[in-house]
């Protein structure tokens, strides 16, 4: 579970890069986190899934999908490397759980993981579908 003490951490960045990790309770989403005085960022993997991307179709559904965004902007997408795995995230982000990381928010559900920026950019990642807006 995403401790509160998280979040209050993330309300109180110190000067230096803080920098964390969750997995959905499903353990196929991995996130990197982070967050300094410039801004924030997160990088979410997703290792299991079962089609391509309509919006990114050079990266077959056998291969893991790694998307990347910071506080604003657009969002970028990639294969994951070869039998990427998870590599053991410090929190697990229970459904239903929201999470304030500078300038964007994620919302872990059981019908997966969105996140979203400032700009209104972000991406939505589970099993059956994924997609960035």
């Amino acid at each position: 579970m995403l401790r509160p003490c998280l979040f209050l951490l993330a309300l109180a960045a110190p000067a230096h890069a803080d920098v964390w990790s969750f997995n959905t309770p499903s353990g196929n989403i991995e996130c990197i986190v982070g967050e300094d005085t410039g801004g924030s960022d997160i990088e979410c993997t997703i290792f299991q899934r079962g089609a391509v991307m309509a919006q990114y179709p050079a990266c077959p559904a056998s291969r893991g999908l790694t998307v990347s965004m910071g506080d604003t902007g657009g969002v970028t997408v990639a294969c994951a490397p070869a039998g990427s795995r998870a590599t053991g995230a410090q929190d697990v982000a229970n459904y239903g759980v929201e999470g304030n990381f500078g300038g964007f928010t994620c919302l872990s559900a059981t019908s997966g993981l969105q996140c979203r920026n400032g700009s209104g950019h972000g991406f939505h990642l589970s099993r059956t579908s994924q997609s960035i807006f």
